[in-house]
């Protein structure tokens, strides 16, 4: 009868751990989206992990530089462990969310606290090539991006400037020394892609056939 009494009281236990461990799962994620720094520091002091993702894959930080929680930010970005290159379910990493909002100051105090500025694959400087900010671009390209890294499918920074980014996006990154020469895996150049999207005043300035 003891026996089972303490069965008992031990399954109890492992019920209310699981509990109480989905829920403050669910409460970190509440605070992230409703802007709630101080609550994050909460959870986090209890030893909640940092670097956990949501159901959807995404983690704490990507959250908040992408919904532009900047205090929350910060605390996520203090936290012992933080991951800052971990990537989302998408692989972007911290940085690459920074660069495409054109938050300059997070991409900043990201690379300046050893965020990659190039990795293989897409890389930041795709984001901030369409970006609503070109400073990021300078930025990266002075932390040593490199310029015409090809993304998986082959694509520049310079293609997605003339896709999607702005003409001064363009500009700075020819001026730099991007090469619009070169051809995606579908065999699209920088110009192509600023014709494909309807872009043709771009497509003008842009060298090549």
């Amino acid at each position: 009868m003891r026996r089972l009494l303490q069965i008992i009281v031990f399954t109890g236990f492992l019920a209310f751990c699981s509990w109480a461990s989905a829920g403050i799962y669910e409460d970190f994620f509440l605070a992230i989206k409703r802007d709630r720094p101080a609550a994050v520091e909460r959870i986090l002091a209890r030893g909640f992990d940092v670097n956990s993702p949501d159901p959807d894959g995404q983690r704490a930080l990507h959250l908040a530089l992408r919904d532009g929680h900047q205090r929350v930010a910060m605390v996520l970005l203090d936290a012992p462990g933080v991951d800052i290159d971990a990537a989302n379910a998408q692989g972007e990493t911290p940085l690459m969310i920074a660069a495409i909002r054109g938050s300059l100051e997070w991409c900043q105090r990201l690379v300046h606290i050893g965020a990659q500025v190039n990795r293989t694959g897409w890389a930041p400087l795709h984001y901030a090539a369409s970006s609503p900010d070109p400073r990021t671009i300078t930025f990266l390209l002075d932390e040593g991006a490199r310029i015409d890294a090809p993304a998986p499918n082959g694509t520049t920074a310079l293609m997605m400037a003339a896709g999607y980014g702005s003409e001064e996006a363009v500009a700075l990154l020819l001026a730099r020394g991007a090469d619009p020469a070169l051809r995606n895996h579908l065999g699209l150049s920088a110009k192509d892609f600023a014709r494909r999207s309807g872009r043709q005043w771009l497509a003008r300035q842009l060298p090549g056939d």
